[in-house]
């Protein structure tokens, strides 16, 4: 199992072809980790997904790679690449400190999908919250073996390694994508 100080993460950038098809290959693999993660922590510390108290799962998961992958990063490991995604949570808006944004309520098109908030014409990025994920894609075979590994789940912890009480499975943009190994 690789640790931080044996690879060499890229920077975080867009995602390429490949990392598109990649994450599309295991999209319902996430969605259902998403899910199983919510219910676990929910039993013993309902802090970690507090910012989805009020977000249905079908709202949570409603996401798709091709729209909401935002950035991913991408290391070589002895066992074959890890990379490391961004996905945008359209149904958790957040403030610019990383709280619930009061009074949201989701939107949806007529398509019954879950409409973004434009500034200029863009997504503005920063007023949602993104779950990090990891996957695996060993040597050989394209993307038709690539492995879901985990979703970060942030148990806060101050410099001396003890538990700070925060808990936090969705992310703000502001937090750097950064190797995770759960």
């Amino acid at each position: 199992m690789a640790t931080i100080d044996q690879l060499d993460l890229s920077p975080e950038h867009e995602p390429t072809a490949h990392g598109i098809e990649a994450f599309e290959k295991v999209e319902q693999e996430i969605k259902q980790a998403i899910l199983a993660s919510r219910r676990d922590w929910d039993k013993h510390e309902p802090k970690m997904w507090s910012l989805a108290r009020d977000t249905s799962d079908q709202d949570l998961v409603a996401f798709t790679t091709k729209d909401d992958l935002v950035v991913i990063r991408s290391a070589v490991t002895s066992y074959g690449p890890i990379i490391l995604g961004k996905i945008r949570i359209r149904a958790i808006q957040l403030d610019s400190a990383g709280n619930l944004a009061p009074g949201h309520s989701v939107e949806k098109d007529t398509h019954g999908k879950i409409k973004v908030a434009t500034k200029h014409g863009k997504i503005d990025d920063d007023l949602y919250g993104f779950i990090f994920v990891r996957i695996h894609d060993p040597p050989g075979e394209g993307v038709e073996n690539i492995k879901f590994h985990s979703i970060f789940t942030d148990e806060g912890k101050d410099a001396k390694g003890e538990l700070n009480g925060l808990y936090r499975a969705i992310q703000p943009n502001s937090k750097p994508l950064e190797f995770f190994n759960e």
